[in-house]
């Protein structure tokens, strides 16, 4: 390939060179209809005037200063503005340069919380098969996508994991929410009895799954009986909201909508969308202040930590969803999408379900909607669906392994908040086509 890039892939891609509100145009004047967000990242589309001011005034003051000899403005106010809008006793807030970098802190932020509070053989993490949490070594290693970890699994500790909240293939026939959530938490205790109450950490779960299950989302009161379990063995619960946190679902963090509230919160592309890199951990008071009254300091850093520039824009993106109110726009806006996404797909045979919440949207493919049989993985039809749509104009988020880590197909879409109507029109006409194209090339 030409260039000194090292790209994600060996393929040739098309050079972005300019943007505006939801389109995405290339160095050959094609324009693109950005209908995930990138990858759920793009909350207020492109070039938003008010981001982009305020990236540049931040720069033209301060644009780096090391955490460990300041704090600055935009970092504090960050801080506070999420700390203000986070459900219950979620006050500290630990800011770093991405979702992966967020999870990671979150879990040696568990396992000091345990030791600096007595209880030093706390060191599991629970997490969830057909789960991502990132791509750094910790990350990836309590993650449960095969694909992504398989090259490293030498080099990974191995995770304990439990099924997935997924109600499309794992509920059983005649099995109410109820019912099942109660099964899923059943397995969670016993999961915690086999290893050792005492020896658990925390429990890590996606609020709404994202990439791997596609907008999975969880039934009615299953997180009720996850915090449950976890409170009667203190062990810590984790959410991760990287993808459907900060507005996605319409509900600036997702677990409002389920009526919990996590001990720790991860959250990143929606929070600085996509404008600068930035994540961000947010954790109880309880927690924080053992850790202030033990050894005074989380034994943890970035370089990049609190970065001002990055600040700046994530406030700038978070004020102008609060100014805007496009939390309510999200939720209303996205019940039209889901209305028109079921007018579309809703009959085809090879869609055997639409599922999610808000702009945040999975539909998930199969080979025979009956028997909910996937396509087999050498067709690569993910791939397919995302190359024809690309050639139409739309980029949308496809992936495989919905069903065991392998096989099943999917789409995420995630548009950014501000999509008009005729464009959700033209995201949902440009997506018929691009699998009604993709289809039709396995046959």
């Amino acid at each position: 390939m030409d260039g000194h890039i090292f790209p994600r892939a060996k393929k040739a891609y098309p050079t972005a060179v300019a943007a505006e509100g939801c389109w995405i145009i290339d160095s050959e004047g094609n324009r693109y209809l950005d209908g995930s967000g990138g990858a759920a990242v793009s909350c207020l589309g492109h070039t938003h005037p008010k981001v982009v001011e305020a990236i540049r005034d931040q720069v033209g003051k301060l644009e780096f200063a090391h955490t460990s000899f300041f704090t600055n403005e935009p970092a504090e106010a960050l801080a506070d503005i999420l700390a203000s809008q986070a459900p219950g006793d979620l006050s500290r807030v630990y800011i770093v340069a991405g979702g992966s970098e967020a999870v990671e802190s979150a879990l040696k932020l568990a396992r000091q919380y345990h030791v600096e509070n007595g209880q030093p053989d706390r060191y599991r993490i629970i997490s969830r098969r057909q789960s991502y949490h990132g791509n750094t070594m910790g990350a990836l290693n309590v993650g449960g996508q095969p694909q992504r970890k398989a090259i490293y699994e030498p080099m990974l500790p191995g995770a304990d994991q439990v099924s997935p909240c997924y109600a499309y293939r794992e509920k059983r026939d005649g099995e109410s929410d109820e019912d099942y959530g109660t099964r899923l938490a059943r397995e969670l205790e016993d999961k915690i009895q086999e290893l050792g109450p005492e020896t658990v950490s925390a429990f890590l779960a996606e609020t709404v799954s994202g990439s791997t299950l596609g907008a999975a989302p969880a039934v009615e009161g299953y997180f009720k009986k996850v915090r449950a379990v976890c409170d009667r063995h203190g062990i810590l619960l984790i959410q991760d909201e990287v993808m459907c946190g900060m507005g996605r679902t319409g509900y600036l963090f997702a677990c409002e909508e389920d009526g919990i509230v996590p001990d720790i919160v991860c959250c990143a592309k929606g929070l600085g969308g996509g404008y600068q890199s930035i994540g961000a951990m947010i954790t109880t008071a309880k927690i924080y202040d053992t850790i202030e009254a033990g050894s005074g300091a989380f034994k943890h850093g970035h370089t990049y930590m609190g970065h001002p520039v990055s600040t700046a824009a994530a406030l700038a993106v978070q004020k102008t969803i609060i100014e805007d109110d496009l939390l309510a726009r999200v939720r209303d806006k996205g019940e039209q999408f889901v209305a028109m996404l079921h007018d579309a797909f809703g009959n085809d045979p090879h869609i055997g379900d639409i599922r999610g919440r808000g702009f945040f949207q999975g539909l998930e493919l199969v080979a025979d909607r009956a028997s909910k049989e996937p396509f087999d993985p050498v067709h690569g039809l993910h791939a397919k669906i995302k190359s024809t749509a690309m050639d139409a104009g739309l980029i949308c988020y496809p992936y495989n392994g919905s069903v065991d880590g392998t096989r099943g197909d999917h789409i995420l879409l995630a548009p950014p908040f501000i999509i008009s109507d005729r464009e959700m029109e033209e995201l949902v006409g440009r997506l018929r086509s691009a699998v009604d194209v993709s289809l039709a090339s396995l046959r």
